[in-house]
């Protein structure tokens, strides 16, 4: 269950997946509800509020200030900053 949600139904993964990867397509393009009357397979907005609830928490995408929901999620250059002896986490 992610953030305390209700849902009587999970999402499937290929579900889980078919939404990251349009976002992945369309970063920037969409908010939230656009976004979702735009996937290429129609779901319940409950479910979708739940995939998107799990992007969100898992550091895979952000909202920008006007709403627009972007794919942040690179870990390659994650592993290249992981990689630099220079670099120091605090």
């Amino acid at each position: 269950m992610i953030s305390g949600t209700t849902t009587a139904h999970s999402p499937q993964l290929d579900t889980i997946l078919m939404v990251e990867a349009f976002i992945k397509e369309h970063s920037g393009e969409y908010k939230k509800r656009a976004l979702w009357e735009n996937l290429p397979r129609k779901m319940m907005y409950q479910t979708y509020s739940v995939i998107i609830g799990y992007l969100l928490d898992s550091g895979k995408i952000a909202a920008d200030k006007d709403g627009k929901i972007c794919w942040i999620y690179n870990p390659e250059l994650i592993r290249r900053y992981l990689d630099n002896s220079d670099l120091k986490i605090r």
